[in-house]
């Protein structure tokens, strides 16, 4: 049954190949192709989750023998996450597309590549051959860059979607470097055999494999320092593609580091530890960035950034875990990255959707230019609040109980090992910290100034349409759900995280579901709380019904001018951290100063900017680009000198074989006499 369903959904995406380009309104087709998959995916993943894992072949070709097919439970939880997301971004990019009806080639190629894209994801999840992974893998950075650049008639667009597909090649790079060593050694593409050729290498050799297979992965999902291509696709993608983007393409990253953990022999401890550095530093610094940002979807991509660091540190917990052969430490480390892979999907997704919303309505994604959207959108104004609790990890919210079984990791792994180092944990812990609250103050800050306050200039009368409020609304419930009753995915996540245990030796999981439990207590007491707090506005409401309700300007201190103009901005809303951190920042900013008796205008603005890649990727482009610059004259329009140039590599080429083959010659009656 399993071999059937996958081989329907590349059955599919083979027809949509086929028959998009020919079919007169390819939307309707597309609908129905993409939405089967996804209901096929889901039933190969239930499957597995309440069965067994699923094994076949398929017979190679003379680059490799045997392909092997290997969906097992971590397979399916992470099929399971891109089929929500993508059933979620496509509900609402149905109605988001909508302004595109005049671009049919453009919107066909837009549909062919969603089928491409969710077949790859599929097959990545459950191939086990190196080749093969790779050449999906590629399939999946293509389509994404179809997708990314829809609006392909901007020049911003179209350099943030090659921007991604370069960083995404050199990924590919690092993945094809570790696989022709595996290959090289053992002579098998298999995934297993990844599995022998580290058992049989030195730790430090060990390392390094597993090193570049994660700088790999790291590139897709996000870490910094390779996290550059995020903060530019997202505002050049549509909504819906910047939330299956976050939601489900960059946790083929996640899913690659946790698949290699699985099959690699290495030293966990130093592993965890690597990570648990990295992860940090990830979650740290993207939400540094995440405050600063003026722009809606920049400020979302480096929370992004921020959760991916997350889930990093769930991760480096359960290798910990592995490493001082702790079941609770690697049950809950790992647990907690899992649930909070699909929490991040739904919050971050509901939040670009929302976003979407606003630039539907707004025609802008600048915070600056935004305020008061909770009177004239509330139904999306709401949602978005929903959204920004869950990613503060708050309850009763989703993202609250994935943080919640890493900072139970953490702890127990002070309270029940011994041999674990007081600072690695404390180092985790302070992170998690530093992260929750930063986060704190980037949402207070969006929400506040986009939602509260007056509408900046005089915008248009905004009315909110229905249709784009179902797929956020399903997802806000499911946000909800997941954090009240978390106990529902309990089983699941024992199972999936026994995994770990077995490819390594580690007893099984057990003190899960008591610390799954603990989290669904807090969550019913934070309910209790929010009945009690409606059941507060609604008898306020029923009080103050008949009395008259009078609306007056807000007193500006004898100043009658523009109200709007005196409320906080993005920038000076985050003045004192901006000015605090500074050192670690690139901000840049601009001010127009007074001048005249009576000045007419004054102002600053600021420019925030990525010290990282200021660093790693400008600095070194500059400099190559002067280097080049150096031999411009090569390229001086003579056509006598181009075919001087091909005169003289004509030349070279029949040269130096045989210069070679004479020096060959002449060494060989060297050794002879």
């Amino acid at each position: 049954m399993g071999k059937t369903l996958f081989e329907l959904i590349n059955l599919l995406a083979l027809v949509a190949i086929v028959l998009l380009p020919l079919v007169r309104k390819g939307k309707a087709l597309f609908v129905i192709i993409i939405f089967l998959q996804l209901f096929l995916g889901s039933l190969l993943a239930l499957g597995v989750i309440v069965g067994d894992s699923i094994e076949f072949f398929y017979r190679g070709t003379a680059v490799t023998s045997v392909v092997p097919i290997r969906i097992d439970g971590l397979s399916a939880w992470f099929i399971l996450v891109i089929g929500l997301t993508f059933f979620t971004g496509i509900w609402y990019g149905m109605h988001y597309l909508k302004r595109y009806t005049g671009e049919r080639a453009n919107l066909t190629l837009h549909y062919l590549s969603f089928v491409l894209v969710y077949t790859a994801l599929i097959d990545i999840c459950a191939v086990q051959n190196s080749f093969v992974f790779l050449v999906v893998w590629e399939i999946m950075a293509l389509g994404t860059f179809v997708m990314v650049i829809l609006d392909n008639h901007k020049s911003k667009t179209l350099k943030a979607g090659i921007n991604y597909l370069i960083q995404s090649h050199i990924g590919i790079l690092l993945l094809t470097l570790a696989f022709i060593w595996v290959k090289l050694e053992t002579g098998s593409y298999d995934f297993n055999a990844i599995t022998g050729f580290t058992s049989s290498l030195s730790a430090s050799a060990g390392l390094f494999l597993f090193t570049i297979l994660f700088m790999g992965f790291a590139i897709k999902a996000g870490f910094v320092p390779f996290h550059t291509w995020l903060p530019h696709a997202h505002p050049a993608a549509p909504a819906h593609v910047s939330g299956i983007m976050s939601g489900g393409i960059i946790k083929l990253g996640i899913y690659g580091i946790l698949r290699m953990l699985m099959l690699v022999r290495i030293d966990m401890v130093m592993v965890g530890q690597l990570l648990l550095v990295v992860s940090v530093i990830t979650g740290v610094y993207g939400v540094m960035l995440a405050i600063i940002q003026h722009d809606l979807k920049s400020l979302l991509a480096y929370h992004s950034i921020e959760n991916i660091g997350i889930i990093g540190i769930g991760i480096a917990i359960g290798c910990l875990g592995i490493g001082h052969e702790n079941p609770l430490l690697m049950a809950t480390g790992f647990a907690g990255a899992l649930l909070h892979t699909l929490n991040h999907s739904l919050f971050k997704s509901l939040l670009f959707y929302s976003a979407g919303n606003i630039y539907l309505a707004r025609h802008t994604m600048n915070i600056d230019s935004l305020g008061g959207l909770l009177k004239e959108m509330p139904r999306n104004g709401y949602l978005f609040l929903i959204g920004s609790l869950a990613i503060c990890g708050l309850p009763p919210f989703n993202g609250f109980v994935s943080e919640f079984l890493i900072y139970k990791g953490i702890i127990s792994g002070i309270i029940t090992s011994n041999s674990m180092s007081v600072l690695v944990i404390l180092f985790a812990l302070l992170g998690l910290v530093i992260i929750g609250g930063l986060a704190l103050i980037c949402f207070t800050k969006a929400f506040g100034i986009m939602f509260l306050g007056k509408p900046r200039g005089r915008p248009e009368p905004v009315t909110e349409d229905e249709g784009k409020s179902y797929p956020l609304i399903l997802t806000a419930l499911l946000i909800l759900l997941i954090g009240l009753f978390p106990l529902l995915l309990g089983p699941t996540l024992v199972k999936v995280t026994a995994l770990f245990g077995t490819a390594r030796g580690v007893a099984e999981p057990y003190g899960l579901r008591e610390a799954v439990n603990s989290s669904m207590i807090i969550g019913w007491y934070s309910l209790g709380f929010i009945l009690l707090t409606v059941v507060i506005f609604l008898l306020r409401r029923e009080l103050v019904a008949h009395r008259i309700v009078a609306t007056e300007e807000t007193w500006g201190c004898g100043y009658q001018g523009d109200n709007s103009r005196m409320s906080y901005t993005a920038s000076s809303f985050v003045r004192t951290y901006r000015k605090l951190f500074s050192p670690l920042l690139n901000i840049h900013s601009s001010r127009e100063g007074a001048s005249g008796l009576y000045p007419v205008s004054m102002g600053k603005e600021t420019y925030p900017g990525d010290k990282v890649e200021r660093w790693l990727i400008d600095k070194p482009l500059n400099l190559s680009k002067k280097l080049l610059e150096r031999f411009s004259f090569l390229q001086n329009g003579n056509i006598q000198a181009y075919i001087l140039y091909g005169l003289v590599f004509i030349t070279m080429v029949i040269l130096l074989p045989t210069i070679y083959a004479l020096a060959a010659s002449f060494i060989k009656i060297l050794n002879q006499l």
